[in-house]
Formats: structure tokens, C-alpha cells, sequence
């Protein structure tokens, strides 16, 4: 559970976002706020992927949310330990900003929702896809960071829900490496700053409604 030694939430205000993978049935289950408690799970919010279709530009649906506010599905904009210990990221990565410094009332592919922006016209919007500058010297930050670093030169990254910590990995609970063998902790990407990134242009600007029309 995302930012919890077990799989309770005690605080609803928190994300707590849990991933279950169902392999054999082709099946993405990710959960908003959700609890594991007296043996019953419940959540605020839970967002099903069909691991077995390719979806269209507007995902699950135009104008639908996620378990990420901008309608993305997490697990596959998550980075490993695993990943880190191949040396290769081959995907994009998700990031987060707080509302107030994201665009309000908009997104832009490929995102299908906003949550809850509150920003000026002059910052992103949900969606909004950056790509860390082909100039920037990777061989300043740590060998690990240097295989996330590159991966933003090549994939870039999207922004995908509001909160606080910036950058977010997939737990090493489940992976074979870890990231304490790996020498690779929270405070390893601060060097990059803002000016170390560029816009891709995503498209024009979509307004928000939240009338949802799931693709079936």
C-alpha cells in the first residue's frame, strides 16, 4: 500500500494507492484510498484495465478519472528495482505536481480527466508530458538515478494526479532487486530542476466537464 508499512490506510486524506495484477484473467485493478482491514478491502475509488486490449487515445473514456486523477493507468508508468538493475527503463514515467501548480479546468492528451487543478494559465496541465533535455549530463547524478535520468531524456514523463512527492516507483516488495542494494533513495534525483526539461506538444488544451463516457 502506497505510503504504508501494511495494507491499511488509518488517514482517507492519503493516496494510499494498492496495484493487483490479476495475470491469468488479463486484469488491472488499481484502487484509490483503499483499506485492508478484519479481512475485507474497501476504497474510495477503483479503476479496471483489460491487460489484453489496446485502448484508444482516450483510454477508459473521455472525461473518466482513474485511480490517477488524470485518468492514466499507474502500473505502467511505474519504474523498478528491477528495471534500475538492468540499467534500462524502456517506458515513460508518471509524476505528480501539487493542484495549485497545475493548469485549472483543462487537460491535454493523453489524458482523459483533471483532478482537482488550481493553477494559472501559464503552467502545465494534466497530461502534460516533459522530457529531460538531451544536454543534461546524467553522469552527475548516481548510477541508478542515471538509468531514470535516461529514461526521461528518451520517454519523458506524464503528469498524472496532484500531491506532494514528485516521483513515484513501484514498491520492491515483489522484485528481485531492491533498492537499498541498488544505493538508490528518495533524495537521488534533486539535482534536476525544472530548466532541465522541456514540453512536448501534447495537443491542444481539452476543458474539463467530468461528463464521463466510458469506451466500451
Amino acid at each position: 500500500m502506497e505510503g504504508q508499512s501494511g495494507y491499511e490506510c488509518p488517514i482517507q486524506a492519503q493516496d494510499c494507492h494498492l496495484i493487483v495484477v490479476d495475470r491469468p484473467h488479463g486484469k488491472l485493478y488499481e484502487a484509490w484510498q483503499a483499506n485492508y482491514t478484519q479481512g475485507a478491502l474497501d476504497a474510495t475509488y477503483m479503476a479496471v484495465w483489460d491487460l489484453n486490449r489496446i485502448y484508444p487515445p482516450t483510454g477508459r473514456g473521455d472525461q473518466c478519472t482513474s485511480a490517477d486523477a488524470a485518468g492514466f493507468p499507474i502500473a505502467p508508468l511505474l519504474f523498478n528495482a528491477d528495471e534500475l538493475a538492468t540499467g534500462s527503463i524502456n517506458h515513460a514515467i508518471r509524476f505528480i505536481l501539487p493542484n495549485p501548480r497545475i493548469r485549472a479546468g483543462v487537460f491535454v492528451r493523453p489524458a482523459t480527466h483533471a483532478g482537482a487543478p488550481r493553477g494559472p494559465v501559464d503552467i502545465p496541465a494534466y497530461g502534460a508530458h516533459l522530457r529531460l533535455k538531451a544536454s543534461y549530463d546524467v553522469s552527475r547524478l548516481s548510477p541508478a538515478a542515471q538509468v531514470v535520468a535516461r529514461a526521461m531524456q528518451k520517454y519523458g514523463m506524464f503528469l498524472a494526479d496532484g500531491g506532494n512527492i514528485a516521483l513515484t516507483a513501484q514498491s520492491d516488495a515483489d522484485t528481485k532487486a531492491k533498492y537499498d542494494d541498488l544505493d538508490f533513495g528518495p533524495h537521488d534525483m534533486q539535482a534536476l530542476k525544472v530548466t532541465d526539461f522541456e514540453v512536448v506538444d501534447g495537443g491542444p488544451l481539452i476543458r474539463l466537464t467530468g461528463d464521463c463516457v466510458r469506451n466500451r
